[in-house]
Parts: structure tokens; C-alpha cells; sequence
């Protein structure tokens, strides 16, 4: 553990603030080609839903200015086999374990949270509210205030471990979502999940994805999330994760100062894969040049005019 940079969500202690986002690594193994899963705060598996989903034709991926558009479908091999091949693997790694959760009703949600209820080390759950590339479920649970609440509330009925609320920025106002989660009885937030957002081939005049549409994701999110998140922290009172456009500290360090305890690293994996090692060793470096003690000492500092 590096000194003055471990951190407490809902109770849960992790090494270091640094995280894997949903969708970005699969369920882990992709990444320990690139090294040990030990050295990241906690790893967040890719949505996880009651049955197996293939998700959308490709194409489902597109290149954007500083940015991804992805239109996967939330492609995964269902709980089954997720507690059958996956949860093994991640028994034997020294990391925190996030599972990320998708449904198209409130019962699915429910569904998969009791089945990992079941497994100790599944230290949290995220529950995915805003996916914006499925037809059923995904934004219309993180759209509504009401759905926000009841979907956090029967989950936490059936799981005992601290549930994040995973909030989406296409909304007017993601206060009204974030305080409807945080009534539901959410332990933490991580926001924010992609942004709604579409491109064409002009030579063919057809969409680059097969579903229309898809959620941006990268560099060029950044400042939506950070706004996000600063709204949230200046209303809510609890812990935040913040998610989009991270790939240096000094994104990290933005998040901190806005109101988050922690990150998500996403697509930044796809370009670099240990590209979490450099984030760390960046921010241990930054806390000891500034004579910091705990990265905690920044979470919602930043000055006002």
C-alpha cells in the first residue's frame, strides 16, 4: 500500500483510489497480461445481467475526436456463467472486487444482486442506471427519480454489502437522481456513465454503429463528468466515484478536487492497459512533492470564485 493513498468507500478500505470502469477489461483476465490486478484500488467487472446477452452487430465501436462511441449491447455471459467461470478467477486476486449490475426490470436487478449476494467476494456491487445502447432497461432506470430509488431499494433488500448507484449525464438535473439513490439506501455513487452521442459514414451515409446510437466515452467527457460530480457533492452526502475521461493523475487530481474519493479509469485501458501503474505512481509522487498527507485532505477543495 502507498502511503497516503488508500482509501475507505461505505466501510470497504482499498489500497488505492484507482479503478477499472465497467465494460473496459471484461472480468480482469485481459488485464493481467499487463500486471497484477494487486496493484489497482478495485476492479469493476463488465455489466452483468440474469441471462447471457450477445449484444449488438458490430459494428459497435467508432473512433470519435478524443473520444470512443460504443454501442456493445452489454454483451456478457449471463450470472450463470458468471459464478460458474468468472467468480474463480477472481477469488484468487488481492484486489477489491466491483461487479457491475444491468437489468431490463427491477426483479432482473434484484435477480443478480441475490445470486452474488452469495459470494463474499464480491465486496460491491454497481448497479449500471444509465447504459445508453440497449433497448430495454439501461437509461430509463437512471432517468427517473422513482425508478432510481426503487431499483437501489429492492437491491439492497437482497444484497448486504455496500451498493454503488451508477448515475448517467443524460439528464437535466442528476441531483434529483443522485439524492433519489441516495434515499433508495445507495452506499456510494460513481458518476458518470457515457454520454449519449451518434456519428455517420458519409460516404455510405449510414450510422457508424449498428444501433444509431452509443455512448462517448474518452478525453472529450471530462468536463461533463467534473461537473457532475461537483453538483452531486455540493448536494449529496455521499462518496463518490468519478468516471470519464481519466488517464493521467492530473485528471484524477480534477476529480478529487471536485468531490470524489475515487476513479475509474475506462477507456484509456483500450490505448494503454497498465496505464492505472502511471496514475499511480503519479499521484505518489504529487502528494509527496506537495507535502500531502492523504489524498483525502483534497476531495472537494477546489477554490470558488
Amino acid at each position: 500500500m502507498t502511503s497516503g493513498l488508500n482509501v475507505n468507500i461505505a466501510g470497504v478500505e482499498f489500497v488505492n483510489p484507482i479503478m477499472t470502469a465497467s465494460g473496459c477489461c471484461g472480468y480482469g483476465e485481459e488485464l493481467t497480461d499487463f500486471f497484477p490486478l494487486s496493484r489497482l484500488g478495485a476492479l469493476v467487472t463488465k455489466t452483468i445481467t440474469i441471462e447471457p446477452r450477445l449484444g449488438h452487430p458490430p459494428p459497435r465501436t467508432a473512433e470519435t475526436a478524443s473520444g470512443m462511441l460504443n454501442a456493445i449491447g452489454l454483451a456478457n455471459v449471463g450470472v450463470d456463467r458468471f459464478i460458474s467461470e468468472k467468480i474463480p478467477f477472481l477469488e484468487k486476486q488481492k484486489t477489491r472486487v466491483i461487479v457491475n449490475v444491468g437489468g431490463k426490470t427491477i426483479r432482473e436487478y434484484a435477480e443478480v444482486a441475490a445470486r452474488l449476494n452469495d459470494y463474499g467476494r464480491v465486496d460491491m456491487i454497481e448497479l449500471n442506471l444509465g447504459c445508453p445502447n440497449v433497448s430495454q432497461g439501461g437509461m430509463e432506470f437512471g432517468t427517473d427519480p422513482r425508478m432510481t430509488e426503487r431499483t437501489v431499494r429492492e437491491v439492497k433488500k437482497v444484497f448486504a454489502r455496500p451498493v454503488i448507484a451508477k448515475l448517467t449525464p443524460n439528464v437535466t438535473d442528476i441531483t434529483r437522481i443522485a439524492l433519489a439513490a441516495e434515499q433508495g439506501g445507495a452506499d456510494a455513487l460513481s458518476l458518470i456513465n457515457s454520454v449519449v452521442g451518434m456519428t455517420v459514414d458519409v460516404d455510405t451515409w449510414r450510422p457508424t454503429l449498428t444501433f444509431n446510437r452509443g455512448g462517448l466515452t474518452g478525453p472529450a467527457i471530462k468536463p461533463i463528468a467534473l461537473a457532475r460530480v461537483y453538483a452531486v457533492y455540493e448536494r449529496c452526502r455521499l462518496p463518490l466515484i468519478g468516471v470519464g475521461g481519466i488517464s493521467t493523475y492530473r485528471d484524477v487530481l480534477e476529480f478529487f478536487l471536485c468531490g470524489a474519493t475515487a476513479v475509474q479509469v475506462g477507456t484509456a485501458l483500450f490505448v494503454e492497459p497498465d496505464a492505472p501503474l502511471r496514475i499511480i505512481k503519479g499521484l505518489a509522487d504529487y502528494i509527496k512533492t506537495k507535502k500531502i498527507d492523504h489524498v483525502s485532505e483534497m476531495v472537494g477543495k477546489v477554490r470558488k470564485y
